[in-house]
């Protein structure tokens, strides 16, 4: 019994001596309970390489979080805001001073930023320093149903295809009934991604998206391009973005067989292939003279510059962002298409499942994403919020025309960026 005693004491004294020499982390993220269960696999993951530090999950919903951490900064305790976080757009929390600028530490470790996609690591930039990296690219591909184009005798996309052939496809695609009444649309795309068809076409939403001194929505580029997509909606090829939301959004109708075709990111992928669907994907059809212009975007993980050790967290963050690390686990799971090349060129991402089987699209777009799909600068998100969307909104419901919309809402732009000082 002496000996059994002896023993547990050591085994106890270890464990505690153990505890007491690790750090802990704090590791904060939005997500739906599924998305919360692959971080802490990843956290997991990391804790059984590195014993001396662990990592303590903070999650919040999407409504939440934000709000959250805001109250979270305004308290100034540095016990209680998280070490490493989750955020877009990093631009505004840089600004802030809340975030940790992460060049001497690149710099320190030589980490290899130029394995990300092209453009991409400048979404966590501000003021040419990096303060996040981030975890994706959401880069739009097109999903198509392969029965519904077997039925409606339409050849698959490929990389030749051109607006025209979109618009084509459509025609064919789309089911109205005698009545009027449109049983299937060709395609479901979220109004939002309207910067997708701009950037195509050569055009762009203002003049410099990081010191911005005029709109260009009202440009011929940007013009034609917001014409395109609104033509495609008032010809019923695609549904009306109001009517997309109340049907449950783009993967509810690709499911349903409600459309043919959306125009989405990676994260369609493992709901597809869990209902059994009969898909593929291909690049995102372009305008006759124009480019791919895929966006590089995405959220990004930072580190606070209130954090009580940085050195740790920076160790945590730089493992997450690497293609041994988090995002080999991350792509795994069906959920991104990494922030990395090496990774998504790798088995993680390119042999994880037989469907899609063109997971080359993915490659395609993202070698030649493009930046410039959302500002850089501090009032970004108040401009696009208050005055872009809602004025697109009435072009997308039909309710206005681009020729009369986008000329008055330049209008309006250009006072925003006058009355907050810009050009700066």
């Amino acid at each position: 019994m002496k000996r059994w005693l002896f023993v547990a004491t050591l085994v106890f004294s270890f464990v505690f001596s153990l505890s007491l020499a690790q750090t802990t982390v704090t590791w904060a993220m939005w997500g739906s309970p599924e998305e919360i269960a692959t971080h802490q696999a990843v956290a997991d993951a990391f804790m059984a390489s590195h014993p001396d530090i662990n990592i303590e999950i903070w999650s919040q919903p999407w409504g939440d979080y934000f709000t959250k951490i805001q109250t979270l900064w305004a308290s100034g305790d540095s016990s209680v805001i998280p070490d490493v976080m989750f955020l877009s757009p990093v631009v505004n929390y840089a600004a802030d001073g809340v975030l940790e600028n992460l060049d001497p530490y690149i710099e320190a470790s030589n980490y290899p930023i130029d394995d990300y996609w092209p453009g991409l690591l400048e979404f966590g930039m501000y003021d040419g320093h990096v303060y996040g990296f981030p975890r994706d690219i959401g880069l739009e591909v097109l999903y198509y149903n392969k029965d519904i184009f077997d039925e409606a005798g339409v050849d698959y996309p490929d990389e030749t295809w051109t607006w025209d052939d979109l618009t084509a496809a459509a025609e064919k695609l789309t089911d109205v009934s005698s009545s009027g009444r449109v049983n299937r649309y060709a395609l479901g795309m979220e109004g939002g991604k309207y910067q997708l068809w701009i950037g195509q076409n050569k055009g762009s939403i203002l003049d410099d998206m990081r010191n911005p001194s005029r709109c260009t929505l009202a440009d011929p580029e940007a013009m034609d391009a917001i014409k395109f997509f609104a033509d495609m909606m008032n010809n019923n090829y695609a549904m009306r973005d109001a009517n997309l939301g109340q049907a449950g959004g783009d993967a509810a109708v690709f499911q349903s067989g409600q459309v043919a075709m959306i125009i989405q990111n990676a994260s369609r992928i493992s709901a597809f292939n869990a209902a059994g669907m009969n898909y593929d994907v291909a690049v995102v059809p372009i305008p006759e003279g124009g480019q791919r212009s895929a966006s590089a975007a995405g959220a990004a993980w930072t580190m606070s510059s209130f954090s009580d050790d940085k050195e740790a967290a920076w160790t945590f963050l730089s493992w997450l962002q690497s293609t041994d690390g988090g995002q080999a686990i991350y792509t795994s799971s069906g959920e991104i298409l990494p922030a990395l090349q090496s990774t998504a060129k790798s088995d993680a991402f390119m042999g994880a499942s037989d469907t899609p089987s063109n997971r080359m699209a993915f490659i395609t777009e993202g070698e030649n994403a493009k930046v410039g799909r959302a500002g850089f600068f501090p009032e970004w998100n108040e401009l696009s919020g208050s005055i872009i969307s809602p004025a697109l909104q009435a072009i997308w419901s039909g309710e206005a025309t681009p020729e009369d919309a986008l000329p008055a809402l330049c209008e309006s732009v250009d006072a925003f960026l006058a009355q907050n000082g810009y050009p700066k």
